[in-house]
């Protein structure tokens, strides 16, 4: 049996990953309301962004957890392809729940749906980056484990998803975000709690990438990703502004109408 160490580097990648997860929850979240005020084209946009911005935050809050994950008497190496896949599964599953809150008529269908689909995304994409994991042995899980990081992953995505879209106000906005964060830390730790390793000698080099020549640049184009689409939208007027400003520049446009 392998001894496994998940903060090799100290408190510095839990405490970052937790970080990349609020931003990615805050910044899904917000687009999420902004697509619910909106209509059209502008809805599925922002519906878009939020899938890609949860989806993203996600997945960089789990591989910069790993960056700490150390096995004794093994390297550790990921399979490139299985690892991208973790990507597009967390921002497809979690644009089917964010898409289902957006579009469904009900707010408590959509926080049940939308919450669900968020959380088995979260899941998903931990377990399929496991997949990713190479090393000189295998890998066994906990079925019990497994399954409460789901139920977490779950519960606390649909707590977020309903305090987002049920109560208005930065504060709130704020506190979802938390608990989002907290709910895919919570869920990645549960998750690596669940695994045994069972080290055996080889001499056959690893195949795959290390982490801080793969997983680190990747997570650094992801993290660079969220923080400039955090600026656009903070830049971006919301729906009621854009009807506003609308509003005020008719008459100016009247004004401007030449006489016929």
């Amino acid at each position: 049996m392998g001894h496994m160490q998940h903060m090799d580097g100290g408190w510095i990648t839990p405490v970052l990953s937790y970080v990349m997860a609020v931003v990615g929850a805050a910044l899904g979240l917000r687009c999420t309301v902004r697509g619910l005020a909106a209509g059209g084209r502008a809805k599925r946009n922002w519906l878009i962004t939020a899938s890609a911005a949860i989806g993203a935050g996600i997945w960089t809050m789990h591989f910069i957890a790993m960056l700490g994950y150390k096995v004794e008497g093994t390297p550790i190496r990921y399979d490139i392809p299985l690892t991208l896949l973790s990507l597009v599964v967390a921002v497809a599953v979690v644009g089917a729940g964010v898409f289902v809150a957006g579009y469904g008529g009900s707010r408590a269908r959509s926080v049940l749906l939308g919450g669900l689909g968020t959380g088995l995304g979260v899941a998903a994409m931990h377990y399929i980056g496991m997949s990713a994991v190479e090393l000189n042995g295998s890998l066994a899980y906990d079925p019990t484990l497994v399954a409460a990081s789901v139920v977490i992953a779950v519960v606390a995505a649909s707590a977020a998803l309903w305090a987002a879209l049920a109560v208005r106000g930065p504060v709130i906005a704020a506190v979802a975000a938390l608990v989002m964060g907290l709910a895919v830390s919570s869920m990645h730790y549960t998750g690596m709690a669940a695994v045994s390793v069972s080290v055996a000698a080889s001499t056959e080099p690893l195949t795959g990438a290390s982490a801080p020549a793969f997983i680190l640049p990747l997570a650094v184009v992801l993290g660079s990703f969220l923080f400039l689409t955090c600026a656009f939208v903070a830049l971006s007027p919301t729906a009621r502004e854009s009807a506003e400003n609308e509003a005020a520049a008719r008459p100016l446009r009247e004004v401007e109408l030449p006489a016929t």
